[in-house]
């Protein structure tokens, strides 16, 4: 179909209304008119909009497209364009994507990708895929990308980018400013120029409004900080992020054994891992696994969670040895029956916070290990409100129910009780865990939460049967 008879449709009219703005809202009435340009073949319509959008948002627009829909729309962004919504897509949808893009299209992607862009990018594709990507790209950038996939995906050197510039420390201004000059016409981001020795160590920075604010000329030790942050390429990155919250910087350089700078890792970076480490922790949190949230097959998804499940239906297996113990209290009473579920459920469930909590805190630095106790009293003084709480509103409706405040009082201490000890079982696992060694997430799930149920029901019933015998 000819452009030009398009150029003049309903959709084109109503989409150029969206055009210009920083952000959109993806609904049905954009979507049926981005899916309408697209089946008509309106490429030059399509890019014109397009154009005018942040990658994030023609990312979210992709998301939405039917599987061929998707190719049509990427195939009209430049590598420049390409590469940055490839970067905002979810991970299932670029997977699908690069599986049916060319060798030469990912190649002039992934050139134009900052280093650690890069190579996320190329450590996603099959092996046979990247070794010809690899190939294809100038010498100098792939043997960056290749240099950076030796590092550990979740360390300081596996997020750094190798984009950065360093400068001797007896360079004039007027040489360093030369520098950021070629980076940013090479469409670098520059923050912070970093200063090293005749040695190539390093030992200062210099921040960019400082190099245009004194005079060319000058030198550059003259007017660089020295009190310089940096980190080891092996440092985890959750350590990393804690040093970006914990110094409100920017930008972060990062060094090797002697102390010379081989990457630099920037804000942006941090914000990723922070939405990845916490995405693992509730997923690890729930029993489950963070890879769960892109494209997986059943058997896989059964067979990631099937451990956790298999040794909850364990420790579950003690809650019921417990019930059987205690059989004939519960044929003696068996409203007893009706009030387990309803302890069990809200002693699990703040067990589960507590955790959760924790764990995060652990990881954001809002907990040390060293002083373990002020988390500890800090969810006790919690758990004794809301136990206190929970206690007298069931013992009230227990005593009513069964016609006795003895058992009134049974239900109210055993919710108290069982409240209590799930909140400081769910605060101290995970931080002993870590000071194991052990990831904490790991034991904050339905394992710990199955242990509750346990000791729970165990109290409950323990309390009931010395009613029974309190009341013969």
């Amino acid at each position: 179909m000819d452009e030009s008879a398009n150029r003049g449709s309903a959709p084109e009219v109503e989409l150029k209304q969206r055009r210009g703005v920083r952000t959109i809202e993806v609904d049905d009435e954009l979507m049926q008119d981005i899916a309408d340009l697209v089946r008509s073949d309106a490429r030059t319509v399509l890019l014109n909009i397009l154009a005018d959008l942040h990658p994030a948002d023609i990312a979210d627009i992709v998301e939405h497209l039917e599987s061929d829909d998707q190719s049509r729309v990427f195939d009209v962004l430049d590598a420049v364009m390409a590469g940055e919504v490839l970067l905002e897509l979810d991970p299932g949808v670029r997977e699908s994507l690069t599986e049916r893009l060319s060798t030469q299209r990912l190649s002039s992607i992934v050139s134009q990708l900052d280093s650690d862009d890069a190579t996320d990018l190329v450590a996603e594709l099959p092996e046979e895929v990247a070794q010809k990507v690899l190939a294809a790209i100038p010498k100098e950038e792939s043997a960056e990308v290749k240099e950076l996939l030796q590092f550990p995906e979740d360390t300081a050197g596996g997020i750094m980018a190798r984009e950065f510039i360093a400068v001797n420390r007896a360079a004039t201004i007027k040489k360093a400013l030369q520098a950021v000059r070629r980076m940013a016409k090479e469409g670098g981001n520059v923050l912070n120029v970093y200063v090293v020795d005749d040695e190539g160590r390093l030992c200062g920075y210099v921040p960019l409004q400082n190099l245009v604010i004194h005079s060319p000329n000058r030198k550059v030790y003259k007017v660089m900080s020295p009190d310089v942050i940096s980190v080891r390429a092996d440092l985890d990155q959750e350590a990393v992020a804690e040093i970006f919250k914990k110094y409100d910087i920017l930008s972060l350089p990062v060094v090797d054994g002697d102390n010379r700078v081989i990457g630099r890792i920037t804000v942006d970076d941090v914000v990723d891992v922070i939405h990845e480490e916490h995405a693992e922790d509730v997923a690890q949190i729930i029993g489950s696994d963070a890879a769960e949230l892109e494209r997986r097959s059943p058997a896989q998804i059964a067979a990631l969670r099937l451990p956790w499940v298999l040794a909850t239906l364990a420790i579950e297996f003690a809650a019921g040895i417990v019930i059987h113990f205690f059989d004939q209290t519960l044929s003696k009473i068996i409203l007893l029956a009706s009030f387990l579920p309803i302890i069990s459920a809200i002693s699990g469930n703040t067990g589960l916070q507590s955790a959760a909590i924790v764990v995060r805190a652990m990881a954001t630095g809002h907990v040390q290990l060293g002083r373990w106790w002020a988390p500890i009293w800090r969810q006790f003084q919690t758990t004794l409100i809301l136990g206190g709480v929970c206690g007298v509103i069931i013992g009230f409706i227990g005593g009513l129910w069964y016609g006795r405040w003895e058992f009134g009082f049974v239900v109210g201490v055993s919710m108290f009780i069982s409240i209590n000890f799930s909140g400081f079982v769910g605060t101290s696992v995970p931080m002993l865990s870590k000071s194991l060694g052990f990831d904490p997430a790991l034991t904050a799930g339905p394992f710990e939460t199955a242990f509750q149920d346990v000791v729970g029901i165990t109290i409950f019933l323990g309390l009931a049967t010395l009613m029974v015998h309190w009341l013969q």
